[in-house]
């Protein structure tokens, strides 16, 4: 029956999938004449008249996302006054964008026969944003029942938090920290696997001061979606990024309200968003499965990862068009690079080579032009200049002369090669200075490696030998050698210049060898949790180094906060 359907509401779509396009150009052509005309009352009304006849053309055939789309569309259109001055230019922008997108989701939709509103939720959210309307959370288009919710901390495991007011408030305000570190880490687009583990390690803080309390039902279901993200390496997309924001008023509340905070139960708003990410995640976790089969939910089919690959086809280039972009043009930089090797040899050198290679670099500005590589452009055009003149002057380039070409087809290069992962932006045009910054040394960035891989391999031992410690019932064999071995990593950190980490490293195996070792009697939990909260935090540090990514100097100051806590 349910394929019946489908075959029914596909067929109807056919039938004025002609009418639906003619309709979008139509729209368009209107609002472009108004764009031009802003006197033109006339074209806007024209516009609405499309978008509102679009609007029930996606209703009778049920696609949800176009239906929405076209009601924000208008209620923007709407906003737009006879004569609008060029503060009113964001709205028509968003407007033409809106229209854009739905025309190539109306081929998305011909072509893969299935309907995903929410891969236009970002364009929705765009057009209520420039109208300075309160933007749709994800779960828009999820329909679930939340009023009845299970348990979601059975099978969660949390360590029962047993302390006076003192305590947990000394608790709350490092978990909290934690949590705005990972929220930072998100909302600067830093290492987000890091972000995720922070947020699921605060989570199960804040559950443990719960203990049991209405509000506990929120963190535990937060640790697992941040779990589940990921495992399935789901990104925070802005709605995401919205929620968790959303999420941090709790945790504030329950640094300076105190315990009662914890006695109220999270909006359903917000258990369904959190719910929606595990459906999304297509995660088969026992962790996952047992927490949507409560709600009578499995795995979506079309996980995450499918949505942000569809979505690319709609919104502007994706990374395959970047990688097949990329590839051309460094197949024809590997031919340039082979007549310079040329020419570099002195094998047969012929003078008609050197136009050659400038007419090579002269396509290649055009094309770098066209892509707003300005930099980049100028880059090759001054070297084909350079070659012209030598050809004209009748001479090879010496040695220095040849040098300096090599290095900036090597700059280009290498921007050519960046454009996969940095996009077609200001920071691949930047690299056409030719000056490699000291941290991107190849020498430097192996010593990295070898440090980073020293450091984790000794903080993992850190962490597995305090752990059989606790286990054994403090038994300082387990800690022997550990002062000695952090301090090794001390050394490496100082070596490739990162003194504060190194600080940190420093502090916490003085205070193993202090608290833990020399200590006669049993050390409190507050300490042993502080310390594994400070060793976390610089576990997480450490991943980013020898990376090409910026480093989070806030998990340095999480991991010196849990130690000054406890006064470490």
């Amino acid at each position: 029956m349910v394929q019946s359907s489908l075959a029914t509401k596909s067929q109807s779509f056919d039938l004025v999938k002609g009418e639906i396009e003619q309709t979008i150009r139509q729209a368009e052509s209107s609002l472009e004449r108004f764009q031009e005309n802003r006197e033109s009352g006339e074209d806007l009304q024209n516009c609405i008249d499309f978008l509102n006849q679009l609007r029930g053309i996606f209703v009778l055939v049920e696609l949800r996302g176009g239906t929405l789309l076209c009601q924000e569309a208008v209620a923007m259109a709407n906003d737009v006054p006879i004569g609008a001055n060029d503060d009113k230019n964001i709205l028509l922008t968003t407007l033409s964008s809106a229209l854009f997108i739905l025309r190539r989701y109306v081929e998305y939709y011909h072509q893969q026969r299935e309907d995903h509103p929410e891969l236009l939720l970002p364009i929705i959210n765009d057009l209520r944003e420039a109208r300075r309307e309160k933007p749709y959370p994800e779960s828009c288009f999820f329909e679930v029942d939340v009023r009845e919710r299970p348990d979601f901390c059975t099978g969660v495991a949390l360590v029962p938090f047993e302390g006076n007011e003192a305590d947990y408030e000394l608790h709350a305000r490092r978990m909290r920290l934690m949590f705005q570190v990972a929220l930072l880490g998100v909302l600067k687009e830093r290492n987000d696997v890091v972000s995720k583990k922070l947020i699921a390690r605060a989570a199960r803080g804040f559950a443990r001061l719960c203990q049991g309390a209405p509000m506990g039902q929120m963190w535990c279901l937060l640790a697992i979606v941040a779990e589940a993200m990921l495992d399935r390496a789901m990104v925070f997309t802005k709605a995401r990024k919205r929620m968790l924001m959303r999420i941090e008023r709790y945790a504030r509340e329950m640094v300076y309200v105190g315990k009662v905070a914890t006695s109220k139960d999270a909006p359903d708003s917000l258990i369904r968003d959190l719910l929606y990410l595990l459906y999304r995640s297509g995660s088969a976790n026992p962790e996952v499965t047992r927490v949507l089969s409560a709600f009578s939910l499995a795995p979506a089919e079309f996980p995450d990862s499918m949505l942000e690959a569809h979505a690319r086809r709609l919104y502007g280039p994706g990374a395959d068009v970047l990688k097949s972009l990329s590839e051309a043009l460094q197949e024809e930089l590997n031919q340039l690079k082979d007549k310079l090797d040329i020419i570099e040899r002195g094998i047969e050198p012929d003078l008609s080579e050197l136009a050659s290679i400038a007419g090579t670099l002269e396509r290649l500005a055009n094309t770098l032009t066209m892509l707003d590589l300005n930099r980049l452009a100028e880059l090759a055009r001054g070297e084909a200049v350079r070659l012209r003149d030598w050809q004209q002057e009748n001479r090879l380039p010496g040695d220095e002369e040849l040098y300096r070409l090599a290095d900036s087809v090597l700059n280009i290069e290498d921007a050519v090669m960046q454009i996969v992962t940095r996009g077609i932006t200001s920071e691949t045009d930047a690299l056409a200075g030719g000056h490699t910054p000291r941290e991107e040394s190849v020498y430097l960035q192996e010593a990295l490696y070898v440090v980073a891989d020293e450091a984790k391999s000794a903080l993992t031992l850190a962490k597995r030998a305090i752990t059989a410690f606790i286990e054994s019932d403090y038994d300082k064999l387990h800690l022997a050698n550990l002062p000695a071995t952090l301090r090794s990593i001390w050394g490496g950190l100082r070596m490739v210049n990162d003194p504060e980490a190194a600080e940190v490293v420093a502090r916490i195996a003085a205070s193993i060898q202090e608290r833990l070792l020399d200590a006669r009697e049993a050390p409190p939990a507050q300490v042993l949790e502080a310390l594994a909260d400070a060793l976390t935090s610089l576990e997480y540090y450490i991943e980013s180094i020898g990376k090409r990514e910026e480093r989070n100097p806030d998990l340095l100051r999480l991991a010196e906060s849990s130690l000054d806590d406890v006064g470490l």
